[in-house]
């Protein structure tokens, strides 16, 4: 594993235990530029994940929570009229900041939802004519609650595709838990330390877009996503957005790793996170009693694994 990253692990889970896993693929999605939709009920430590890492990362961090009367404006700004100079000067919103955290995303309406539809595809915005770029790096974290929850309201597909990985921290495990009610699974936020800046972000990020995908790695990718397309239980499957977001994903896990080229287990270790918020299922796979992760498993084992990329 990447030092620097292993680093920024172990500063996050001394608040956060038992999470191996979810860490590691958020990190790779930061490392692939890439914004992270966590799908979680209350009280499962989402908010603590995302503040331990801004200050793991040095990032600036904004938290919003999104409520039924949240207006676009107050996510991008405004502009305001000077009554002095009868100017219109432009108030900054919630999202210029590098880790923004929308918090309950799926309990407003669709017109808040969409405002950030523009900042996670471009990085910028756009307000009165006017388009402002962010700062870089720049990710959304977004939480939401199981769909059907009281209040909620579904993401639409064009919002999800923008996420990269959708995961969940589910509940802690038996010893993790004893260890919560006895006060010995974490420390205190204050003791978080910042080992990384946001320059040695965009250094690996750099670095992340410069391994090596071999063309018969590319290929299987591809075969991969257009199963989903052809799928009889899916009448939707995955975008070529959704194709490029697991090519830089499994660069991500690869440079994540330690290593400049990707292999398949690579994309073995982020296809399910990358995938399963991206595909509609039919009526014949709720009537076969399938869920969107067998799905994905009956097409791994239905590819062959690519040949050249395991000399």
């Amino acid at each position: 594993m990447n030092n620097k990253l292993s680093n920024v692990k172990q500063e996050v889970q001394k608040v956060l235990r038992g999470k191996d896993e979810c860490i590691d693929i958020i990190l790779c999605s930061l490392l692939a530029r890439g914004h992270i939709l966590l799908e979680d009920i209350p009280g499962v430590g989402k908010t603590t994940l995302a503040v331990a890492l801004s200050r793991a990362m040095s990032l600036d961090y904004k938290r919003m929570q999104f409520t039924p009367d949240v207006l676009p404006s107050d996510i991008l700004g405004f502009s305001l009229l000077d009554q002095q100079t009868g100017d219109f000067i432009y108030r900054p919103g919630a999202i210029f900041t590098n880790l923004f955290l929308a918090d309950e995303i799926n309990r407003t309406s669709p017109k808040t939802q969409s405002a950030l539809l523009e900042v996670m595809e471009e990085g910028c915005v756009s307000v009165d004519g006017t388009t402002r770029l962010l700062d870089k790096p720049f990710f959304v974290i977004a939480t939401q609650n199981p769909v059907g929850a009281s209040g909620t309201q579904k993401l639409p597909d064009s919002q999800l595709d923008r996420f990269f990985v959708r995961l969940s921290l589910g509940y802690p495990d038996h010893h993790s838990a004893i260890e919560i009610l006895q006060g010995k699974s974490s420390q205190s936020m204050d003791d978080v330390a910042a080992v990384l800046d946001k320059e040695d972000i965009l250094a690996m990020q750099t670095l992340t877009d410069q391994v090596y995908v071999k063309d018969d790695i590319a290929e299987y990718i591809v075969t991969l996503i257009e199963k989903t397309r052809e799928c009889e239980y899916l009448s939707q499957g995955i975008s070529p957005r959704g194709s490029i977001a697991l090519m830089r994903m499994a660069k991500a896990h690869a440079f994540y790793m330690d290593r400049d080229f990707v292999t398949p287990e690579d994309i073995h270790a982020v296809f399910h996170y990358t995938c399963n918020h991206r595909l509609i299922m039919n009526t014949k796979a709720k009537a076969a009693g399938l869920n969107c992760d067998k799905i994905l498993d009956m097409i791994f084992t239905s590819v062959p694994l690519p040949k050249l990329s395991l000399s």
